[in-house]
């Protein structure tokens, strides 16, 4: 079984991106993050034998599946938010037997602490529904950009100042949680070292530099854990043409 997570950095700009990588990878089931449309407006992707289901917005955020499995949608929000929180950046199916959960977490970096908050409280919601799946005992996985790099080794010197929001130490700090709740880091438990960068920016020439990072993460349950046999951000995605400065993680479990 493989699963993927991948922020395309709109949908529009890398519609032929993605058709491409799924041609040449066959994932079972695709998210996407950052597809920046409203819902309605997804392309659709059964031609390439993708069912596809988006929760959208204009021009920000956005997140989606490409499926060539059954799937039945769960949630299109994320448990506990606001009923008037309405960022696109969540999407929960059933599929396999399997619970998956999509993932676009807030940066963090913009609205100063207001925006610093809201990214506090969202991870510490995300962390209440992964704490439910585990008590229910669920195969779960969360996947996605999560704006986090989780320690020191998950960037290149230099990369981002000490007080950006993706390495603030509460952020840090609730990442951490989420492992210690029971979740798998699924590229860390299969490579504990190593620069395996997700993330490179367009500015600065931080990709012929490979200036990276890794924020985009895939957590598995313990029962998932167990049969993770394969995991890696796919790099050769950054080298193409017009490309989203992030590349797909794959994950494949026996």
């Amino acid at each position: 079984m493989k699963i993927a997570t991948w922020n395309v950095n709109s949908i529009r700009q890398r519609d032929a991106h993605v058709r491409r990588w799924l041609d040449r990878v066959q994932p079972d089931l695709l998210m996407l993050q950052e597809i920046k449309c409203e819902t309605a407006v997804f392309p659709g992707f059964l031609d390439v034998g993708y069912r596809a289901e988006a929760v959208g917005q204009k021009a920000y955020n956005g997140v989606a599946l490409l499926s060539r499995v059954p799937f039945e949608v769960t949630h299109r929000a994320l448990p506990g938010l606001p009923a008037e929180d309405a960022q696109a950046r969540y999407l929960e199916v059933r599929a396999l037997g399997i619970t998956l959960i999509g993932i676009y977490l807030p940066n963090g970096n913009s609205g100063g602490a207001a925006g610093l908050a809201y990214k506090l409280a969202w991870m510490d919601r995300l962390a209440a529904r992964a704490a439910a799946l585990l008590e229910r005992d669920e195969a779960f996985a969360i996947i996605g950009d999560f704006n986090v790099c989780p320690t020191d080794a998950d960037l290149a010197a230099g990369a981002l100042p000490a007080d950006d929001a993706l390495v603030h130490p509460a952020v840090r700090a609730r990442f951490r949680l989420l492992l210690w709740q029971g979740l798998t880091d699924a590229v860390r438990a299969l490579h504990p070292v190593g620069q395996l960068w997700t993330f490179w920016d367009y500015q600065a020439g931080a990709w012929p530099r490979d200036q990276g990072l890794r924020i985009d993460h895939a957590l598995l349950s313990p029962t998932l854990a167990e049969r993770l046999a394969a995991a890696l951000p796919d790099r050769r995605e950054r080298g193409a043409e017009q490309p989203s400065d992030h590349v797909p993680v794959l994950i494949e479990l026996r």
